[in-house]
């Protein structure tokens, strides 16, 4: 039996895949600990782990903890300026914390492995300060840069042409040089104040060295011929962060013939303006059956009429509903992404906040669906996707393809895997 520590943001879109991990560990038998946030507390028991809140830093699992005057000034920005917002607030300033706080769980629970979520720096400053092997999984798309792709979060796909190898270089060396440059200072600052040498990798480039597992399949991702030995596709870590579901009245609308199209903006970027409320009016008239989520905010509170080929809830399950489901309209969420395409769903993407540029250029990348580019996208635009995904059989071909490759990875076994092998050698795991 091995001991892990699972560290992650406290947020949906990190602690559900989370849950794939400790879950696996704990049905082979090792002791699991996992230190997140207090509103996923019933969650991570679920897995057979044991809880450890946040107490060091914020913990932003529960949204009204976040300082108003730090949410509107989020609110003011867009594109790169509001990514690089999100880095230095909620996941660079919080690693001190998160610093101290593992080190009183690691006085009182033995640790072979730590285990973080791609956006959690304090898990690799631990093992920096203490020599404890660290992995860390993917909850987006690879971020960190390569001499194949464009810098993380400007949404632009690879390119094998002379010209797109140049434009590569030169982007990276912006980003690194200027971009992220004050973010790396800023960053340095804090590695100091905890004891650790400055650091030349920008928060993207920062994966462990020892594994790091890319929660996805080959062919969603871009090809890099510069891909680290430690990175191993282990296929998305799905998971519903429902303990129980419990199926809506409307249930067995789904039995009634129709094409079922799901409109989703997942539990961060929920202004319902910007796609679910454009959504529910571009298909209104359409003999379709839409299921949106609100992202936890009260459907009574959409400020419109529901249409009556409508079907409105805060949350729903996607492992449950997906197999139903026609077209997914989305933000771009990677791990919604994911669970559609494992389903052979195709998609409409509109996202522009976050990761969502890098998740829907993959999303047209990879043919399994229409990137609007855009987070506003009209009711116009997104009906015409809509009806294009819905009759053009090359979406869906593709999706299900994906789907296919998914479905042949053993996700939860391969992961566990590596991890066991981590913990027994101590040393980087990899490739073959």
């Amino acid at each position: 039996m091995a001991h892990f520590l699972i560290c992650t943001i406290p947020i949906a879109g990190h602690v559900s895949p989370g849950k794939a991990l400790a879950r696996a560990l704990a049905e082979r038998g090792h002791e699991v600990v996992w230190y997140t946030g207090a509103a996923f507390k019933d969650v991570v028991e679920s897995t057979g782990a044991k809880f450890v809140p946040i107490r060091s830093w914020i913990d932003y699992s529960y949204p009204d903890n976040v300082p108003k005057e730090i949410t509107n000034q989020r609110n003011r920005l867009q594109g790169t300026a509001q990514l690089k917002f999100d880095l230095k607030h909620f996941f660079i300033d919080v690693a001190p914390g998160q610093v101290e706080d593992i080190a009183q769980i690691l006085q009182s629970f033995r640790v072979d492995v730590v285990v973080t979520d791609s956006f959690f720096l304090g898990g690799g400053w631990v093992s920096e300060q203490s020599e404890l092997p660290w992995a860390g999984f993917g909850i987006s798309t690879l971020g960190f840069s390569s001499r194949d792709t464009a810098p993380f979060g400007l949404g632009l796909q690879p390119s094998t042409a002379s010209i797109g190898r140049l434009r590569n270089r030169f982007l990276n060396g912006l980003a690194q040089k200027l971009l992220f440059q004050d973010l790396l200072t800023h960053t340095n600052q804090l590695r100091d104040r905890v004891g650790l040498p400055p650091s030349d990798k920008t928060f993207f480039d920062a994966i462990s060295p020892f594994l790091y597992l890319a929660g996805t399949v080959p062919s969603f991702e871009y090809p890099r011929r510069d891909l680290p030995p430690q990175v191993h596709f282990v296929g998305p870590l799905l998971s519903s962060l429902f303990l129980q579901f419990v199926p809506p009245q409307w249930w067995s609308d789904l039995q009634q013939g129709k094409r079922v199209v799901l409109v989703t903006q997942g539990t961060v970027a929920t202004e319902l303006g910007d796609l679910v409320i454009p959504a529910l009016r571009a298909l209104a008239q359409e003999d379709v059956l839409v299921i949106a989520t609100t992202g936890g905010i009260e459907p009574e509170d959409l400020q419109m009429s529901i249409p009556s080929n409508a079907r409105v809830e805060k949350y729903i399950s996607f492992a449950d509903l997906l197999p139903h489901v026609d077209v997914m309209v989305s933000n771009g969420g990677f791990n919604g992404v994911q669970m559609a395409l494992a389903h052979g769903v195709p998609l409409v993407v509109a996202g522009k906040t976050e990761d969502k540029p890098e998740v829907c250029a993959r999303v047209e990348w990879a043919g399994v669906g229409i990137n609007l580019k855009t987070k506003s996208p009209r009711p116009q635009q997104i009906r015409q996707a809509v009806v294009k995904a819905l009759n053009d059989s090359s979406y869906r071909t593709r999706a299900k393809e994906i789907g296919a490759e998914i479905n042949r990875y053993s996700t939860s076994k391969i992961a566990v895997t590596l991890l066991e092998q981590l913990a027994l050698t101590k040393q980087p795991i990899l490739r073959s």
